[in-house]
């Protein structure tokens, strides 16, 4: 197996592996038939260390492992790759407006959202849930930003093609040509969005208002920043999002048990939520680059070493939690980095618990079994862990 082949996500199942890996090997070293190199980080409390500590790993040379080799034109200038003190800078003013409070108030049109995203559901036929689910975080982070409902299909189908550009349901001829059409699509479009609203001398009060007129540090962003870190954001909403919802409901209707309990006991809800997002772990790894020479559990990381953390194996670390291979609603200690780990920890987060709450909530208030009606057809890459076709029927 190659962890560094989309098509192996596609068709293998990795964790087998990375149990190997983690009792064996928790620090691998692979090169790739060009040269290039990378170790994989596979532990918990490994993954919290290269995440957490900036200074010793810096995600200012890409933070995602298909970009191994070549330094992120973003850095500095973007939150994802960008390292503090200046990512605080960036985040903070961003924070206010996607906080517990500041949210509460779109729970009724998230609701509107998830009663429109699960209508097909509910009329006795089969539903690709996977399909449908990716439209879903678009209508809120749409909203968000500002973004006209008219483009909101387009942008889906770019960031899909950023987040998976080797899937076959999203790429054109090439990956590289498909990445390359996504990012001139995506920052094609939001370069167009502050031209005219710089044109009109109208920032907005949305989000992408709110960054065109931000401070960062003693200076407001540039045009270029701005559209570099609405891409951040959109990417963000869109690529993880819709792989917990089908991924989470692929689990229930694995396990009937687990879904009977939660009918029985919504009061455990919120646990379920949290082990639906352990349990999928859809942002599968991240990039980081070893500043200086450092150990960690499985032996030492060389000044310069690319350093790919995966997500979905420190999620299910034996040492950190109980029976790890048991989608258990009801888990009381889920220390899970789903959401990453440290400076980077995912902006959206408290957004995305609210969205996965609500949808849970109106399923369950109709739902009383779950049937997979045909093959799931798992995502073909290295960065998203998801599916993109899972048909169900819902009773």
């Amino acid at each position: 197996m190659d962890l560094f082949d989309p098509a192996y996500f596609a068709v293998g199942d990795p964790h087998p592996v990375w149990a190997a890996m983690r009792e064996r090997a928790p620090l691998h070293r692979r090169v790739l038939p060009d040269g290039r190199s990378f170790r994989s980080v596979t532990r918990y409390d490994d993954a919290c260390r290269v995440l957490g500590d900036h200074r010793a790993f810096t995600s200012e040379r890409g933070s995602v492992l298909t970009q191994l080799g070549v330094d992120d034109t973003s850095a500095g200038r973007m939150l994802v790759s960008t390292d503090p003190p200046r990512h605080g800078e960036l985040r903070r003013p961003l924070n206010a407006r996607l906080s517990a409070r500041t949210l509460a108030a779109w729970e009724d049109r998230i609701r509107e959202a998830v009663l429109r995203f699960l209508a097909p559901g509910f009329d006795g036929g089969d539903w690709d849930v996977a399909e449908g689910a990716y439209d879903l975080p678009m209508t809120v982070a749409g909203a968000l930003l500002g973004i006209p409902e008219a483009d909101w299909g387009e942008l889906v189908r770019w960031t899909a093609m950023a987040a998976a550009p080797d899937d076959a349901k999203f790429r054109v001829r090439t990956g590289a040509a498909t990445l390359a059409i996504a990012h001139h699509q995506l920052f094609e479009y939001f370069g167009a969005q502050v031209k005219l609203r710089r044109d009109q001398d109208e920032a907005g009060a949305d989000l992408i208002g709110h960054l065109m007129s931000m401070t960062a540090g003693a200076a407001p962003l540039t045009d270029e920043e701005v559209v570099f870190n609405c891409y951040s954001i959109l990417l963000g909403a869109n690529a993880t999002t819709p792989h917990t919802v089908s991924g989470t409901l692929l689990a229930l209707a694995e396990d009937p048990a687990q879904l009977r309990r939660v009918l029985d006991e919504p009061q455990l809800l919120p646990r379920f939520v949290e082990e639906g997002l352990r349990w999928t772990s859809a942002a599968n790894s991240f990039l980081r680059y070893a500043v200086a020479d450092t150990e960690l559990s499985g032996g030492r990381v060389e000044a310069g070493e690319a350093v790919a953390v995966w997500i979905g194996s420190a999620n299910r670390d034996e040492s950190v939690f109980a029976d790890p291979y048991r989608f258990d609603i009801a888990r009381v200690e889920n220390r899970h980095i789903a959401f990453g780990h440290g400076p980077h920890y995912c902006l959206g987060a408290t957004l995305a618990r609210l969205t996965l709450r609500v949808l849970f909530e109106e399923l369950f208030h109709r739902c009383t079994a779950i049937e997979v009606t045909g093959a799931p057809r798992h995502l073909a890459s290295v960065f998203i862990a998801g599916l993109t076709s899972l048909p169900v029927r819902i009773r």
